[in-house]
Order: structure tokens, then sequence, then C-alpha cells
């Protein structure tokens, strides 16, 4: 009977060990679900669901699976902060994807120094995410300064001689009029005007309204998609004659030629993936099996040019878990700086970014320009 007792304590070691072995790797997605940009917030955490199932289906992770735990931060910077600190203590998660927008992350980023979780920034284009040197901050978007970088050929080409701005009030936008005002300028374009709108603002007439009194050619816009709308319908109804150019790779194109017509008739679109041109992205053969991804669960077609931010950054920490051997936080944070696997938006390998002797690690992704004329979507030289 002793004998027995020892060996059903035996075969309990062994399977509270396999039961443990088996535990999945837990990576936060924080993401605003509802609210002022839900739209893109959404499609992320499908491109992030679709990456995670790719890889669980090849094995996981080290042998496990990938479990994604989603916190939504309703479109707000201290719920966001709210969402991290649930992920990272309640969860326990080994690293994060988040958070949207740049006033989202920047709200997050405390956290991540206070617990020392990595996490992968997917949208966020301000400055202010990098300069401060966050060493848990891996961010794989285009800052706006690259956006401007990239655009500037364009400047000449298509004739801008004067812009004006007009942008959501907060990190996000006022960064890209920042940057993009800096790039004209040194291009020998003159700017003007600089309006701001509120996130959840339903009424920008006023601010079109002056921005119709001056005499620029050009009108950038930095908003989401929601707020974009409105703008391109108020615009026309007051019959403002610019080109409008949008910053920020979130505006939709093809949901704004459905939704709006020729209210977005020849607008200019910077973007971080083209989904309707698979053969220009810098990894086609990727881009095509996230495409065929996405359209084989039924998803929104209009969401593929936002659903890559979640599909590269999970991609990125699966092969950082992978490299560290273990789903340690310390560990995926030195590994993230040592991989280099091929994404949608390009291959992912980290450059330091920041403050000396404390650095955010910052990818260097492609940039597109989409342009809506006859009502189809164009894909313009730069």
């Amino acid at each position: 009977m002793k004998a027995f007792n020892s060996t059903l304590a035996a075969f309990a070691l062994v399977l509270a060990a396999s039961s443990a072995s088996a535990d999945p790797i837990k990576i936060g997605i924080n993401q605003p679900l509802t609210g002022s940009v839900a739209a893109s917030g959404n499609f992320i955490t499908d491109g992030a669901k679709l990456a995670a199932e790719a890889i669980n289906a090849n094995g996981g992770v080290l042998g496990e699976q990938i479990e994604l735990v989603v916190e939504d931060n309703k479109s707000n910077p201290s719920e966001a902060a709210a969402a991290a600190e649930k992920l990272i203590t309640r969860d326990e998660v080994s690293a994060m994807v988040g958070a949207w927008g740049s006033s989202f992350t920047l709200a997050v980023m405390p956290k991540l120094e206070e617990y020392g979780v990595p996490m992968v920034v997917e949208t966020a284009s301000s400055s202010k995410v990098t300069s401060a040197g966050n060493p848990w901050v891996f961010r794989i978007s285009a800052t706006s300064e690259m956006e401007a970088k990239a655009f500037s050929p364009m400047v000449g080409q298509i004739g801008v001689k004067k812009a004006d701005f007009l942008v959501v009030n907060n990190d996000w936008g006022l960064g890209a009029s920042a940057e993009f005002k800096k790039m004209l300028e040194a291009s020998g374009v003159a700017t003007g005007m600089v309006e701001t709108m509120d996130p959840a603002a339903q009424d920008v007439s006023a601010q079109l309204a002056k921005i119709k009194s001056s005499d620029a050619d050009t009108l950038f816009v930095t908003t989401g998609f929601e707020q974009l709308s409105l703008v391109l319908k108020q615009a026309k109804a007051q019959g403002l004659d610019r080109r409008i150019i949008t910053t920020g790779g979130s505006q939709f194109p093809d949901r704004l030629v459905e939704q709006l017509g020729s209210a977005a008739e020849g607008s200019l679109h910077i973007l971080f993936f083209a989904p309707w041109f698979p053969d220009a992205a810098a990894n086609p053969e990727v881009a095509k099996r996230y495409i065929d991804a996405w359209n084989g669960k039924g998803y929104d077609a209009s969401g593929l040019s936002d659903g890559f931010r979640g599909y590269d950054a999970v991609t990125a920490l699966a092969a950082a878990i992978e490299k560290a051997g273990a789903p340690d936080r310390e560990a995926i944070r030195k590994a993230l700086w040592e991989i280099d696997v091929k994404g949608v938006n390009g291959n992912i390998k980290f450059e330091k970014a920041g403050v000396e002797g404390s650095e955010s690690g910052q990818n260097l992704p492609n940039v597109y320009v989409v342009q809506i004329k006859d009502g189809k979507l164009s894909l313009p030289n730069l």
C-alpha cells in the first residue's frame, strides 16, 4: 500500500509538471475597442489574433501556445494606463502590444518601467514615445518625422505651394503638424494656420471656415477615420477647394470611397501598408499570407490597412520570446534587440532611439501614399 501511494504521488507530480509546462504564454493587447478611434483598435486586435493563430498552428513558441489577453483602453489615456496595470498585475502577461494613440501610449509608458514589461508600440507616432528613452518601448510604427521625410519627394511633384493644418488636439496631431510643417518649410513651401479639434468633436465647421479664408492650396489633416469622415463631409459642404492630405495611416481610404463618394475625391493618404497593392510591399509573400488569412476570416476588408499593425507586433514578440528561451520579461526585452523578422510592412529590426544610456527601440517601417482618383485607389510614385 505504501509503494502504491508513492507511485500515486509520483504520478501526481508528473501531472502537475505537465500541467505547468502547458501554461500558455500571455501577451497583453491594449487597444481602443470603444470610443473615438475604436475602428482602428478593433482591426489591430483582429490582426494580432491572426498572427497568434498562425503561430499556434505551427507549434506555438517554445512549444507553448500564445494566449492574447485583450483590454479596451476606451480611446482614453487614463483608461490605457489602467488597462496596462490590469494586464501586468492581474493577468501577468509577459509582454504587451499597445496602446494605439501617442497620448494613450505615453500614459502607459510609466507602467512599463514600474513593472519591467516590454511593449511593442504598433501605432503611436509622436517623437515623445521614444525621445524619453524608455528601455521597455519598442516601436514598429513610423514616427511623424519618418512620415514627413517619406512624403517630402512628393511635395514638388504635386505642386504644394502653401499648406494649412487641421489636426486632432493631442500628442499625435500636434506632433504631426510640427514635423510636416518643418519638412515643408525646409522644402521651400509656405505654411499657414494650424487649427485643432477635440478628439470627440462632432462639428469642425468653424475650423474649416477659417481655413477656407486662407490662401493655402493644401490642407494636411491628422485624425482617426471617424473624425476624418466628418472633416471631408463638412469640407465639401462648405465648398473648400483644397488638396487634402491625411497623415498617420489610419484613414481606411477604401471605406472613404464607399461611404463618402465625391467628398473623398482627390484626397491623398499616407499609409504604412497598402493592401490593395501587395506586390508593392517589402515582403510580398508575408503581405499576401496576411491578406489571405484576413479574408479567410471574413473580416472587413477596409481593416487590412490597420490590422497588419497587430499582426506584425505579435510576430515580433513571438520571435523575441523564442530567442529569449523563456517568457521572462527582462529576457524578452533583451531579445527584442536581436530579432530580424519578416513582417507585413518590411523587416522588423530595432535600432536605438532616445537619450543615451536609456534607449528605446525604433524599427524603420515603410511608408506609402494612396490617392483616391476617379472613385478608385491608386498608388502614385514617390
